[in-house]
């Protein structure tokens, strides 16, 4: 006698989760996150309520899973680390940014940035969350330029943690400017300004460097 067959664990989803995240991304990323409803994010992932709660839990968490793709998706694209100087580092990420933030087949502006513009209300979770990324960010930009000064491609004397804020600040800056309908030419314009500030090594040093 056969044994019938076994019985499948729970009903499969009728959805994409992969898909249903990345339009999750780009409601939260247009709107932010308090003017985001659950109907907004249904319609736009093509679920309704029961499997958005089941699949993602409830509306911050599925902000927080979606900024978490939004961050991999961008550090992916622009590894500005592995450049070979800490100029040529930060340059490249502003740009990549100023580019990035007006491209016109996406939503305008960076969805972390939005998000902490339009977050007021939100859990203190979300607000650590949110303020965890933005220290995490400066981090990263302090600990490159570090690198730069005992690579000796930026002055010993080179304040990393201040430089850093400072374009960090630009970073914000460039993407409230890009939400606000800046064109790509100006905001390449602010990169290009912004790196004037970067501190210059002697020309002795970059010659020592140069046949290094």
């Amino acid at each position: 006698m056969t044994s019938p067959p076994a019985r499948t664990r729970g009903r499969p989803r009728a959805f994409d989760r992969d898909k249903a995240l990345a339009a999750a991304v780009e409601v939260f990323w247009r709107k932010g996150f308090e003017g985001t409803s659950i109907s907004d994010l249904t319609e736009a992932m093509g679920i309704n309520p029961p499997s958005l709660y089941a699949a993602f839990g409830d509306k911050e968490q599925l902000f927080l899973e979606a900024a978490e793709s939004y961050g991999r998706k961008r550090g992916s694209e622009c590894p500005y680390c592995d450049e070979p100087t800490a100029r040529g580092a930060v340059e490249k990420l502003l740009t990549y940014m100023a580019r990035e933030l007006s491209a016109s087949d996406q939503p305008r502006g960076c969805m972390m940035v939005n998000a902490a513009a339009t977050s007021a209300n939100a859990s203190a979770r979300l607000q650590r969350v949110l303020a965890e990324k933005r220290a995490a960010n400066r981090d990263h930009m302090r600990a490159r330029i570090k690198q730069g000064i005992a690579d000796g491609d930026v002055p010993a004397d080179t304040d990393a943690g201040a430089l850093a804020d400072f374009y960090v600040t630009i970073m914000s800056g460039l993407s409230m400017q890009a939400r606000d309908g800046a064109s790509r030419k100006s905001l390449l314009a602010t990169v290009e300004r912004a790196m004037l500030v970067f501190p210059k090594r002697s020309k002795r040093k970059s010659a020592e460097l140069a046949a290094g």
